[in-house]
């Protein structure tokens, strides 16, 4: 395992807990473990071909990584039953899209 693939990983869990913490400090427990629950989300890398591609951007290329799904995900956020849930996606998104704007060779990331 790669410092940069650790690190990716690392963040699906860093951030939902910081949100957690930050916004839902009253149930931050059941907060956190919703938002890591939707990492199920990249179950759809099932689909391609090679399954793990270190060099290919999620965003965009996986069918719930799309612009159309990542739409769906920020209308999930204002409705109460289903907010954590996209917000959970939504932190997943970016940090996958996170991934694809280091290999695009942005400075500073």
């Amino acid at each position: 395992m790669t410092v940069t693939f650790a690190f990716h990983l690392f963040l699906h869990f860093l951030l939902p807990l910081v949100v957690a913490l930050v916004f839902f400090r009253q149930q931050w427990q059941k907060a956190w473990l919703i938002m890591v629950a939707v990492m199920l989300v990249d179950l759809d890398h099932l689909l391609a071909d090679p399954i793990f591609a270190a060099d290919r951007c999620s965003i965009g290329f996986h069918p719930l990584h799309t612009y159309t799904a990542i739409t769906g995900y920020l209308l999930m956020t204002l409705w109460q039953p289903l907010r954590l849930v996209g917000i959970g996606l939504l932190i997943h998104m970016a940090v996958d899209a996170s991934d694809c704007w280091r290999m695009a060779g942005f400075p500073g990331i």
